[in-house]
């Protein structure tokens, strides 16, 4: 009988063969400060199809791991690390995802390039943070570079590209 493959072997597999590179520094800004379209690297969607990710998985994420659970909470423009709290697909809670925020346009925008699950090695992906009814609009005392949110949970959804 065959031995069933952990998500950690998958992980591992994935890492050795595709090398992860989580940082995006050339995305073109809109007028309102928003990034540009991106699209999703090769091997973020190779690894998304070999964990079988698709467009239609999502989840629930708190968006800054380092204000778990606070409201309101502020996001700064650049890096952020977030915590899956529900599954996204074979990636349970506690995975980090890691990505980048932008606060210039009047929502604020989260791009991710990364998954680390907690018995494996970082995977690439291509996910976005969204709630419904503009609730990732940030709060009109938000600071340049900064975006005040009211809610540390946001919904995280796997993607093809960035638009």
């Amino acid at each position: 009988m065959k031995a069933p493959r952990t998500l950690s072997s998958v992980a591992f597999v994935l890492a050795l063969a595709l090398g992860c590179t989580t940082t995006r520094g050339g995305v073109g800004l809109r007028p309102d400060g928003s990034p540009g379209p991106e699209d999703c690297p090769e091997d973020a969607l190779q690894a998304m199809r070999i964990l079988r990710l698709r467009v239609v998985d999502g989840a629930d994420v708190e968006l800054d791991i380092n204000q778990d659970d606070v409201s309101p909470i502020t996001l700064y423009d650049g890096p952020v690390e977030s915590m899956l709290i529900s599954s996204l697909g074979p990636l349970e809670s506690p995975t980090r995802l890691y990505g980048r925020v932008w606060t210039g346009g009047p929502q604020v925008v989260v791009r991710y390039y990364a998954a680390h699950p907690p018995d494996g090695d970082r995977i690439p992906i291509c996910a976005v943070a969204r709630l419904s009814k503009g609730q990732l609009r940030k709060r009109p005392d938000s600071l340049p570079g900064t975006a005040i949110l009211e809610f540390s949970k946001a919904g995280v959804d796997i993607v093809e590209s960035f638009r």
